[in-house]
């Protein structure tokens, strides 16, 4: 036998062994303080439905669901319900695309052009590692992008060829949910065949992903959770989004996303030396690091390595963390739009990695200190913020019409949502004048990186 043969053994072997210890794990999962402080975060953060997955050097430790995927029919939420996991879905774009490499049908340094008909000169100095990585100046959108327009890939793809470059290939890093459009174009062209239908046959059918697929809102798909937003004091549905966007292409399960972690971490698709360049952050020109691989986010967590990525659509909130040293992953998928999935997954890592996440002490305030609070904040012409009194803390809504969130006071003046910023109230004498958002507890805050003056 083969060296070849005996290593793509190995790899089977593996990953069916992960998928064997997955289901002894489900099976026995009991309630303990992670459970705890998921109900916690699903009340304060008002958060429907909820599945998590904690997979500990290979093995899950945790898969399970809590809350809600439909509010009106009480339906649970569980490890085989299917949520929207958004940009989650670039990692698995960006591994079609590896695929492809590995077998030699394209090179990272193609240029992009060589797989766009039409492709306007501007374009022609991006290659398609600039495309995987955010710096190959496309914008964000194409101009004209609307969620409710049903057209293709190249449709959008030839609104953006008037469009200026926002920098030259490799010079500065911007988000570009257009660039993955492009990277689509390219699965399609390379493959003889449909991205989708690329992605499911090479990916999803030999992992078992059966429930994962292509967002779609006409057909039916078992198990699929109801998206909501929490505003006005109410859940409320969120409309559906008729545009498939290969940027945040993906329904999937928790069940099919545990399948996809044992497949990442046994190499069971890619060569392990592709996956690491995946995980390399990009430099730029000037040598400076973009802190993003390929359709993943390279970062650090109080001086832990960690990869991931986060994934946000109306209603919908997801996150992927892998904190590498450590050998712990944290999958978290919600169907609320109000959801900080990537707070919940540092936190839960916490519960295994000391000292991740900050302490943060929640006191005590009287309605009438909560109510000194309470207000409208202008933060710009365009954006005013609505504070209210919010059972033991204040919450906080913008005009703009993004969700309501609830913040908890850790001191009579600093409040926070997420465990690594605050919002911090400001007086003269005995009147408040504006609220600060800033990094850190309210023993480290850092400066302001947003204020807004109350108004009302």
């Amino acid at each position: 036998m083969s060296i070849q043969r005996n290593e793509k053994v190995r790899r089977a072997f593996s990953f069916a062994t992960t998928c064997l210890l997955w289901l002894a794990y489900c099976a026995s999962a009991t309630a303990d303080s992670i459970d705890e402080y998921i109900h916690a975060e699903m009340r304060n953060q008002r958060i429907p439905g909820l599945a998590l997955a904690v997979i500990r050097e290979g093995r899950p430790v945790k898969v399970t669901g809590y809350g809600l995927a439909n509010i009106e029919l009480a339906v649970p939420a569980t490890p085989d319900t299917v949520f929207r996991i958004a940009s989650v879905s670039k990692q698995i774009m960006a591994t079609a695309v590896m695929l492809l490499a590995s077998e030699g049908k394209l090179d990272l340094d193609d240029p992009i052009c060589r797989y766009i008909a039409g492709c306007p000169e501007s374009w022609q100095p991006i290659r398609i590692r600039h495309v995987l990585t955010h710096t190959s100046g496309l914008s964000r959108e194409a101009p004209g992008n609307s969620p409710f327009k049903v057209e293709s890939d190249m449709d959008v793809i030839r609104r953006a060829f008037a469009a200026p470059t926002l920098s030259k290939p490799g010079d500065q890093w911007s988000y570009s949910n257009l660039g993955y459009s492009v990277l689509a174009q390219i699965i399609s062209h390379t493959s003889g065949k449909s991205w989708s239908d690329f992605i499911a046959e090479r990916i999803f059918a030999p992992l078992g992903m059966t429930a994962t697929r292509t967002t779609d809102f006409i057909e039916i798909v078992p198990n699929r959770a109801s998206g909501y937003q929490f505003r006005d004091n109410r859940q409320r549905n969120v409309p559906p989004l008729l545009a498939l966007r290969p940027s945040g292409a993906f329904l999937s399960t928790l069940r099919d996303l545990v399948k996809w972690d044992a497949a990442v971490t046994a190499g069971t698709l890619i060569p392990n030396a592709m996956q690491e360049q995946m995980w390399t952050a990009a430099l730029l020109t000037d040598g400076s690091s973009t802190n993003y691989g390929f359709g993943w986010w390279i970062d650090q967590v109080a001086g832990h390595r960690r990869v991931r990525h986060g994934g946000t659509n109306p209603g919908f909130r997801a996150e992927y963390a892998r904190f590498v040293d450590e050998k712990l992953d944290v999958i978290v998928l919600a169907n609320g739009e109000s959801a900080r999935t990537d707070e919940i997954a540092v936190v839960v890592a916490g519960h295994f990695i000391p000292g991740l996440s900050p302490e943060r002490e929640i006191i005590a305030l009287s309605p009438s200190a909560l109510t000194a609070y309470a207000g409208q904040y202008r933060v710009s012409e365009a954006e005013v913020l609505t504070i209210a009194v919010d059972g033991p803390g204040l919450s906080i809504q913008s005009s703009t019409g993004s969700s309501q969130f609830r913040m908890l006071p850790e001191t009579s003046s600093v409040f926070f949502i997420s465990k690594s910023e605050s919002y911090v109230f400001i007086r003269e004498g005995s009147t408040v004048k504006q609220m600060e958002v800033r990094n850190g507890t309210a023993g480290s805050l850092g400066p302001a990186v947003l204020t807004a003056q109350k108004v009302q």
